[in-house]
This record gives C-alpha cells, sequence and structure tokens, in this order.
C-alpha cells in the first residue's frame, strides 16, 4: 500500500483562509475499469467501507484494512456498470443493488443490454452475496436509492438512452422507481417517473422536506423530481433547459442551492447554475471526458467546493482531479487547485469522512489508470 502526502493549494480566498492538505492513499493499483462508486457501512462496524463496480466484479473494501472483498462476479455476459448502497432498513447495513450488461450500443434487446439485480447479503459480508434479477430496460447506467418518506426508500434507475433510440433520438428514458417487498425474492413494484428526457448520464438526490428531491440530467436539460403523495412529479420543463449534461450535482451557498453540471455528456465545460437566477458560469472548459464531480464545504466557508475529474488527457496533455473555490460570498468568482495532477484518469469519484475525524475525504477510482484512491482530509 503506497502513501504519498501533498499540499493541495496555499489558498487565499476572502471568505476563508486555511492552509488545506490531502494525504493521497492508494488503495488497489490493479483495477479494471472501476466503473461505479458507493460508500457504506456493509459490515456493521459502525465505519463506512468503499464499494465498487468493477468491469467483472462488484467488490467492497473494509475501512480500516482496506482489505478487498468480492460480492459477486460474472454476473451477466457484458461489464458491469453501477450500484447503489445505503442503509434504507435501520440495521446499520447497506442494502446493494447493481446494474449490469453493459452494452449502450444496444437499446432494443433488454436480453443483451441492461440489467438490475438486489443482491442478499450471506451473514459473513465477506463471503459471496447472492443476486436477485429485477426488471430493468436497455443500457442501465446509474442507479440509488431515493428516500420518499420516513423509513421508506425507493431504488430508482437510469438507463442511458430510451428503448429504441439511436444517437439521443426516438423514445424517452424509462425511469423507474422500485419498490422493495419485506421479501426481496417476491416481486417488486414498479412505478414510471418518468419518460420525457433523452440521453440520460446521471442524478443527484438532496434533502426536501420528508422527502429527497432528485436533479435527473440529461440531453434537454435538467429536471427537478420530487415525491408527494405517492407519486413522483416534476415540472413541465427542467429547471435548466437550452444545455446537454452529462454530470448533475447540487450544492450551496449558506441556505440556498446551486447546480453545478459537467456540459455535455462526458464533455469538457464544467458549468455552475447560481440560485436564483440560475446565472450560467463557465468554471472551465479544459474537461476531456468529464465523469466525475461531487459539492462539499471541506473549508467551512458557507460556499461548497467542487471535485471535478475527467478520464481522458486534454489539450494539456493532463488527466486528474480538481477542486474549484469560491472567491467571493455570491459565487460568481471561482478558483482551481489540483487534488490529483496526472495520477487518475477519473472515472467516478465520491465524497465521505471516511476515519470520523471530522474532515471530508475524497474516493476516486481511475479508468485508465486503473488505480483506486482516497485523498485524505487534512
Amino acid at each position: 500500500m503506497i502513501t504519498v502526502f501533498f499540499t493541495l493549494f496555499a489558498l487565499f480566498n476572502p471568505i476563508s483562509d486555511p492552509d488545506p492538505l490531502f494525504k493521497a492513499q492508494i488503495i488497489d493499483a490493479n483495477i479494471a475499469i472501476g466503473y461505479g462508486l458507493a460508500i457504506g457501512d456493509v459490515d456493521g462496524d459502525k465505519k463506512p467501507d468503499i464499494l465498487l463496480a468493477d468491469k467483472n466484479e462488484f467488490v467492497w473494501y473494509r475501512n480500516g484494512d482496506w482489505k478487498r472483498f468480492v460480492m459477486i462476479e460474472n454476473l451477466t455476459a457484458s461489464d458491469n456498470v453501477c450500484l447503489a448502497a445505503r442503509d434504507i432498513d435501520g440495521d446499520g447495513k447497506v442494502e446493494v443493488a447493481v446494474g449490469a450488461q453493459w452494452n449502450p450500443g444496444e437499446t432494443s434487446d433488454d436480453m443483451a443490454s441492461g440489467s438490475v439485480h438486489y443482491l442478499i447479503r450471506p451473514e459473513d459480508p465477506t463471503k459471496k452475496w447472492t443476486a436477485i434479477k429485477l426488471h430493468h430496460e436497455p443500457t442501465v447506467h446509474r442507479m440509488h436509492w431515493v428516500r420518499t418518506a420516513d423509513n421508506n426508500y425507493q431504488l430508482v434507475v437510469l438507463p442511458l438512452h430510451g428503448r429504441g433510440n439511436s444517437n439521443g433520438e426516438g423514445k424517452g428514458v424509462k425511469v423507474f422507481a422500485y419498490q422493495m417487498p419485506n421479501n426481496p425474492t417476491e416481486p417488486w413494484k414498479l412505478s414510471l417517473i418518468d419518460q420525457t428526457m433523452h440521453l440520460t448520464h446521471n442524478f443527484d438526490m438532496v434533502d426536501a422536506a420528508a422527502s429527497e428531491q432528485m436533479y435527473i440530467s440529461g440531453k434537454e436539460g435538467i429536471k427537478v423530481f420530487t415525491y408527494q403523495n405517492q407519486n413522483w412529479i416534476t415540472p413541465d420543463t427542467g429547471i435548466i433547459s437550452g444545455y446537454s449534461f452529462g454530470e448533475v450535482r447540487v450544492g450551496q451557498i449558506d441556505d440556498k442551492r446551486f447546480v453545478t453540471g459537467v456540459e455535455s455528456m462526458h464533455g469538457n465545460e464544467l458549468t455552475v447554475y447560481l440560485p436564483g437566477s440560475n446565472q450560467r458560469i463557465v468554471l472551465t472548459d479544459e474537461l476531456n471526458q468529464g465523469h466525475a464531480l461531487a459539492t462539499e464545504d471541506f473549508l467551512n466557508s458557507g460556499i461548497d467546493q467542487i471535485v471535478v475529474g475527467w478520464r481522458k488527457a486534454n489539450a494539456n496533455q493532463e488527466i486528474g482531479i480538481k477542486i474549484f473555490v469560491a472567491t467571493d460570498s455570491q459565487g460568481t468568482r471561482w478558483k482551481s487547485h489540483w487534488v490529483d495532477k496526472n495520477g487518475m484518469a477519473c472515472e467516478d469519484l465520491k465524497v465521505a469522512d471516511l476515519n470520523g475525524d471530522g474532515k471530508m475525504d475524497i474516493i476516486a477510482a481511475g479508468r485508465d489508470s486503473h488505480n483506486l484512491k482516497i485523498y485524505w482530509g487534512k
């Protein structure tokens, strides 16, 4: 296990003026692709573990020694692509769903494209888990457990394309919510949330009263969905339209929300839409296949910072992860700093406090760099 120390930035910021450090630790230098990450307590020791959707395996890394355990392997003929992990029953251990059979070029044949499975944990979670096959659409791409009410969650699954689509044209993407029964081997109730968007790539959740809101990004922009009266509802138009999005995350400026995204899908621009006016600010156009995004106030400044990763070398022959910090109290000016320069071809990243020290950490998986890293917040 290799540990590298480096200074992220010596920051001048009128809001806050610390000198934050991250400590980069390589957890695994031999992942195949690292399609997707999730964070949650797998073994019930009250410490968040790392879960990874790799090419042919769904695995988890135990917090502390970071030992790697295979949950299930070779689930489908094609690659794995995503997973969702969250404690939805209050027992202190995450429930896990996974998506596989990644074949984005096949949008019609659901036998050849897409899969959704729920994984039943064994008594010892370091042993192999059992997969329960659920309904799916072709090109399953992202999934999350979303809170719909107190003590109630649904699995929301987002395909990349609508059924039979070609080049983002045709039928809309069917976004389904899955309600797990008391016995997960019995049929799950399905609810169609939306079928109006095309090339939907990712989504984020934020707290909203009794439930969570979902922000879904795609070809037409970003739409917000709220759970009310046992249904998912949305305005007729997206909150942001006229631009095509891949990644989307929601951040905070004091008690208000801003939206940040990678434009377009696998795009080169990182943008921010400020609260109230939805003023669009381009933070950088130097990404190449931007594919990972998170917001968090690492500096306790009152404005979330934005962490973005990309997976292909840009015009400067650079890959990696950058953090963007607002330099005014309205979020109209931002400054960038490297988190990892040329050591991470970033496919996905998450933010969590892994060691309970009150400082948030960054967890990232690299596609062509074939690595999994923790950047410890110092």
